[in-house]
């Protein structure tokens, strides 16, 4: 605003700056702005939970926790790359991360991850039900359940 004032009243101190910075600073945030990606939603954890989040075997988890519940730019869904690689991925409609949940599961700490799968069907993820723990840690276990048309539950459980 303030360069379109200098520019309609012949002073170019103030309207060069906001033209060759201005511009582009302008273009790349809303170049950001069509590609973010909301964080998952984190459910609330409860009591037993805290403790165990600090436990060493509880690392590989907390960064996945940590990884989804922020701001992504420039991709389609949370674990773009992990889905693609254990081949549940549908370019179409990839599976979307809906929300995270901690849990506290015979005294040690373990995730659940809800995804929208429209596109990846229920038969594919239990295919890949044995390398769905492995893929994120070494002691880990997969458990998978079906909450509602359209959506899979995929707790990472210690083994």
């Amino acid at each position: 605003m303030i360069g379109w004032v200098g520019y309609a009243t012949a002073n170019p101190n103030l309207s060069l700056p906001t033209i060759f910075y201005g511009i582009p600073i302008l273009l790349g945030g809303l170049a950001l702005k069509s590609s973010e990606l909301p964080p998952a939603q984190l459910q609330a954890p409860e009591a037993a939970v805290l403790p165990l989040r600090q436990l060493p075997a509880s690392q590989t988890l907390r960064k996945l926790v940590k990884d989804v519940t922020r701001w992504r730019y420039g991709q389609k869904a949370h674990l773009e790359s992990s889905l693609e690689a254990l081949k549940l991925w549908d370019e179409d409609a990839p599976p979307q991360l809906v929300s995270v949940t901690e849990l506290a599961v015979d005294g040690a700490y373990g995730v659940a991850l809800r995804f929208r799968t429209e596109g990846v069907p229920y038969a594919r993820w239990q295919e890949k039900q044995d390398r769905l723990g492995r893929f994120f840690d070494k002691g880990l276990q997969a458990k998978l359940s079906q909450p509602g048309s359209g959506e899979v539950l995929v707790e990472l459980l210690p083994a």
